[in-house]
C-alpha cells in the first residue's frame, strides 16, 4: 500500500478544535493506527504516526497566523517538522510561499492529502534540512523540543536561521524547550487528546527565538 492510499484508509477529514476553518485527514485513534503502521513497514520500533493528530504547537501556530498576528502575505515561510501541514496550510491561505519539510513518507503523504482538502498548493520536500538555509523569510516551529537529541541537532540550526528571520516557536511545555532565548509573543490553551496528553488541554507558548 503506498503512503498516500494508507492515509486515505486509516484517516478521516476533521477540524481540528483551534482551526476550524481548516480540515484535516486525522486519525480516530491511535493505536489501531500505529499497529498498522508497523505492520505496512514490517518494524515494531516506529515512533507514534504524528501526522495523524493536530499538536498543539501547529494548532496555535495556525490559529496565530489566521488571524493576521504574523503577516505571511508573499513571503518564503517554512513549517518545520511540519506533521499534518497544518502550519503550512494556515499560511497558504494567508498567500504565503509555503513548504512544509517532512522527512516521514507517510506524513508527507498526509500534508499533500490535507493541502489539496484546503485548496491550496505546498512545497513538501523530502530532503532533512536540518543545516541548509533556502533562504526562508520566516521559520515555524511547532513541538519539536519533546526529545533530548531531537533539540541537541536542531537548537543550533535554528538559532543560525534566526539570525536573518524570525523563526517562531509553539511550545506546549515539553521537557526540551529552551530556557533562555526565547521573547514570548503569544499564549492560548488548545483542547487535547488523552491518546496523546497527559491531560485534557495544554497551554501553548508562541515565542520568537533570538540568535
Amino acid at each position: 500500500m503506498t503512503p498516500a492510499a494508507f492515509v486515505a484508509t486509516w484517516t478521516a477529514l476533521a477540524a481540528p478544535a483551534l482551526v476550524p476553518e481548516i480540515r484535516l485527514h486525522l486519525a480516530t485513534e491511535l493505536t489501531p493506527l500505529w499497529q498498522a503502521t508497523e505492520t505496512v513497514l514490517a518494524d515494531g520500533g516506529l515512533a507514534p504516526p504524528y501526522w495523524a493528530f493536530a499538536w498543539p504547537g501547529s494548532q496555535a501556530l495556525a490559529r496565530y497566523v489566521l488571524d493576521g498576528r504574523l503577516d505571511v502575505r508573499g513571503r518564503h515561510v517554512l513549517d518545520f517538522a511540519a506533521g499534518s501541514g497544518l502550519a503550512a496550510i494556515a499560511c497558504a491561505m494567508r498567500g504565503a510561499r509555503a513548504e512544509a519539510a517532512e522527512i516521514d513518507a507517510f506524513a508527507r503523504a498526509a500534508i499533500a492529502a490535507n493541502a489539496t482538502a484546503n485548496g491550496v498548493a505546498l512545497a513538501i520536500p523530502g530532503a532533512d534540512l536540518v543545516g541548509e538555509d533556502r533562504g526562508w523569510e520566516i521559520v515555524l516551529a511547532g513541538d519539536v523540543f519533546y526529545e533530548k537529541p531531537m533539540t541537541a541537532r536542531i537548537l543550533p540550526w535554528l538559532r543560525r536561521l534566526a539570525r536573518r528571520a524570525p523563526v517562531l516557536i509553539a511550545d506546549p511545555g515539553r521537557a526540551f524547550l529552551p530556557r533562555e532565548g526565547l521573547e514570548p509573543l503569544a499564549t492560548c490553551a488548545v483542547p487535547t487528546t488523552l491518546e496523546l496528553e497527559d491531560r485534557p488541554e495544554r497551554l501553548v507558548t508562541i515565542a520568537r527565538l533570538l540568535a
